[in-house]
């Protein structure tokens, strides 16, 4: 008799029932597909490894503290995770700023050539308020697509990959929530200048 095969949701209700069985089904279920996407991203098996690691932890411990909700698949769910945690590794490796030294260096061109004033910054902070608030006002998939690609600089073949959409569907919602935006920021007189 063949044991009976259980989707991801109820192989979730098993394992946050206590279950440790169905969390490693789940896991085993969707590793090759979470690993190769890692993989295909940051083309370093340590680094693949060790990201794929934390993808997992993170997603047992929102299963184990009740915030998982179910929000469609939960591959995809496991997959932006894997995604959000590999931007976070190049954010962290980029944040140390390198410079290149010509035979003239001088300090000063450090400390006050490129810091903008206080006044710019807090233009920059009012656009980039107006922006978010606008992006938020766009349909859900159109929204979604924006903020992978903008936000997260994720290419649009994995945002096809991440929303389980063909590549022209990835951008075609981009192209309508740029178009959208450009509406929203017309009728709302925003100014981005």
């Amino acid at each position: 008799m063949n044991p009976v095969v259980q989707n991801d949701n109820e192989l979730i209700v098993r394992y946050m029932n206590g279950d440790e069985s169905a969390l490693k089904s789940l896991i085993c279920r969707h590793q090759k597909k979470v690993f190769s996407y890692i993989m295909l991203s940051v083309k370093n098996r340590e680094l693949a490894e060790d990201i794929f690691q934390d993808t997992f932890i993170k997603v047992i411990n929102t299963l184990k503290s009740g915030n998982y909700k179910e929000e469609g698949k939960f591959v995809q769910w496991v997959m932006r995770i894997a995604n959000n945690l590999k931007i976070d590794h190049y954010r962290k490796v980029q944040r140390m700023p390198a410079y290149e030294t010509s035979g003239e260096f001088d300090i000063f061109d450090l400390l006050y050539g490129t810091d903008p004033s206080v006044e710019q910054k807090i233009i920059t902070e009012q656009i980039y308020s107006d922006l978010k608030g606008l992006i938020k006002l766009l349909p859900d998939e159109q929204r979604e697509v924006l903020e992978m690609r903008i936000y997260e600089d994720v290419s649009f073949k994995e945002i096809a990959t991440l929303t389980d959409v063909s590549i022209n569907t990835a951008l075609g919602r981009m192209r309508y929530a740029l178009i959208n935006l450009r509406k929203l920021i017309k009728e709302k007189n925003v100014i981005l200048t």
